[in-house]
């Protein structure tokens, strides 16, 4: 297993990210983002199976009885729901397993999917370990007439330890009160720290921040996740890191990052953002330093 030296500030790998977390040592992480693709885009094929009582058949069921089996129609389908749990699923454990024991799991997820995922998490973290739902509400798009338009994103947040996960509450930054006239001119001037409800901007199109990936997330949501749960010398990893904008975070708060992304585009857009210095790698290299005990 390869231990991430103090001096690495930030390190990018790319290629698949299961491979790369199972080359991780236990616990070097104290925070843990990511905001994984929606779906994996796999084709799934079911092909109809018909059974009947046959004493040379290739099934053996109940009681020792033999079954001939026929194969029937196949149909291929995108199969999104499964394909999508299935993937995640082995990278959410090897999460747990790298988180630190004051670690806290961010995970960013489309809202049509965030039950399923909490389900799946609880088993993989258990119960007692789920901290938060953030909902992270942004005002901007098209408005469908069909519904109450959807304008919001899923954050679940599941921690090592209740008892022990890092949580820097007067560090976070404070947001204005929506009535400051209720709360006196001390608080309002103060402001207040954020609830489970985050309003805020996505990153305007045609802003400075913008980087032109497709699934940028703002650096401001990053920023307060980043700073609250994480101190000065915590490692922060990002296996889903995209435009790369959790290692933005990290670096500009004094932390140390661990990025990977399968994509070139990300890598050559994570090179234009994160500080001189980052290290990176392709991962058969990367994987290479596991096999020579480097």
């Amino acid at each position: 297993m390869i231990r991430l030296r103090v001096s690495q500030q930030g390190v990018v790998v790319r290629g698949d990210n299961l491979p790369i977390l199972k080359s991780l040592a236990d616990g070097q992480f104290d925070l843990i983002y990511i905001d994984p693709p929606f779906n994996t885009g796999k084709k799934q094929s079911r092909t109809a199976l018909r059974t009947t009582r046959d004493e040379n058949g290739d099934r053996i069921g109940f009681q020792g009885r033999r079954y001939l089996t026929k194969k029937g129609t196949t149909q291929a389908f995108d199969d999104r729901f499964n394909d999508y749990l299935g993937f995640l699923e082995p990278r959410l454990a090897e999460a747990k397993r790298l988180l630190s024991w004051q670690g806290t799991l961010y995970l960013h997820v489309d809202y049509r999917e965030a039950h399923y995922c909490k389900i799946l998490l609880d088993g993989i973290f258990g119960r007692e370990n789920f901290l938060n739902e953030i909902i992270w509400a942004y005002d901007y798009g098209g408005r469908s007439k069909r519904k109450w338009p959807a304008k919001h994103d899923t954050i679940l947040v599941y921690v090592t330890d209740p008892a022990t996960h890092i949580f820097n509450y007067e560090d976070i930054e404070r947001i204005p009160y929506m009535a400051p006239g209720l709360v006196g001119e001390a608080k309002a001037a103060r402001g207040k720290v954020p609830t489970d409800t985050w309003w805020h901007t996505i990153v305007s199109p045609t802003g400075k921040e913008k980087t032109g990936y497709p699934t940028q997330k703002p650096l401001g949501v990053l920023n307060r996740i980043v700073q609250a749960s994480s101190n000065p010398d915590s490692r922060v990893l990002d296996f889903f890191a995209g435009s790369g904008t959790t290692g933005v975070a990290a670096a500009n708060l004094g932390r140390k990052f661990f990025l990977v992304d399968s994509s070139p585009d990300a890598l050559q857009i994570m090179k234009s953002r994160l500080p001189e210095g980052t290290l990176y790698y392709e991962e058969a290299t990367w994987l290479n330093q596991k096999r020579s005990g480097k």
